[in-house]
C-alpha cells in the first residue's frame, strides 16, 4: 500500500548535481522554513533557526567554508540550519499561542516546564542533543516538502562549524546543525540508494 507521501519518501535521494540557472522566489524560501516548522520539538520548545543562502555573495561566503562543494553555489539555496540549545524558560513563551488558541488549558503549562527545566537546566550535553534533534526534524521536513516539489535536496555534514558561526553571527546557543542544499537538478544524480534489511535493523519485542 503506498500514497503520494509514501512515494516522495521512496524517491528521494541526496542530490550532487543541480541547475545553477534555476532560482526559488523569496515566498517559496519562507515556504519551505514554514513546512518545515511544522516538525515536532520537545515541549514545543520551537528551538530552530534557518539562515537561507540565496545570493550570489552569500554563496561566495559559505562555499570556501563548506569543503568547497559545488551544491552550495549551484543549488538555488542552501539553508545554514542550527538548533538552538534547549532553554525550558521560553516554554511559557512558546505555550502562549497554544492557550490562546483554546488548545492547552493555561494550567498545564507549568506542568511542561518545570520537567523540561529538570531535563536541560545543568545539562549543557541535553540541551546540545535537544538543538541537533529539531535542526534535524526540521530540515527532514523541507527535504521532502522540497521533493514534493519536484526539487532536489543535499543535506551537509562537511563544513568548518566554527567558521559557519562566525561568517553567519551565529548567537552563542545555536549550533549549525547541517547545511542543506534545495534546487532544481540536473541530468547525472543517482536514485536512492539500495538500504540495510529491515530484518537488519529492527527488533520486534
Amino acid at each position: 500500500m503506498t500514497n503520494a507521501v509514501i512515494e516522495c519518501i521512496l524517491s528521494r535521494s541526496a542530490a550532487k548535481y543541480y541547475d545553477p540557472a534555476a532560482t526559488l522566489s523569496d515566498d517559496q524560501i519562507r515556504e519551505l522554513v514554514r513546512i518545515g516548522t511544522t516538525a515536532p520539538t520537545s515541549f514545543h520548545l520551537q528551538n530552530w533557526r534557518f539562515i537561507a543562502v540565496r545570493t550570489p555573495e552569500a554563496k561566495a561566503r559559505l562555499r570556501p567554508i563548506a569543503w568547497d562543494q559545488p551544491a552550495i553555489t549551484d543549488a538555488a539555496v542552501t539553508f545554514i540550519v542550527c538548533g538552538q540549545l534547549a532553554d525550558s524558560s521560553v516554554i511559557p513563551e512558546r505555550l502562549a499561542p497554544v492557550v490562546e488558541a483554546g488548545i492547552m488549558p493555561a494550567k498545564l503549562v507549568p506542568d511542561w516546564e518545570i520537567p523540561a527545566r529538570g531535563l536541560y537546566f545543568d545539562h549543557p550535553q541535553r540541551q546540545r542533543d535537544e538543538a541537533v534533534r529539531t535542526g534535524t526534524f526540521g530540515a527532514a521536513a523541507m527535504i521532502y516538502a522540497a521533493r514534493s516539489w519536484g526539487l532536489g535536496s543535499t543535506p551537509m555534514i562537511g563544513f568548518d562549524a566554527e567558521a559557519v558561526a562566525r561568517e553567519f553571527a551565529l548567537a552563542e546557543d545555536e549550533v549549525p546543525v547541517m547545511l542543506l542544499s534545495i534546487g532544481a537538478e540536473r541530468p547525472g544524480n543517482w536514485p536512492q540508494k539500495p538500504r540495510l534489511p529491515v530484518a537488519d535493523v529492527l527488533d520486534l519485542v
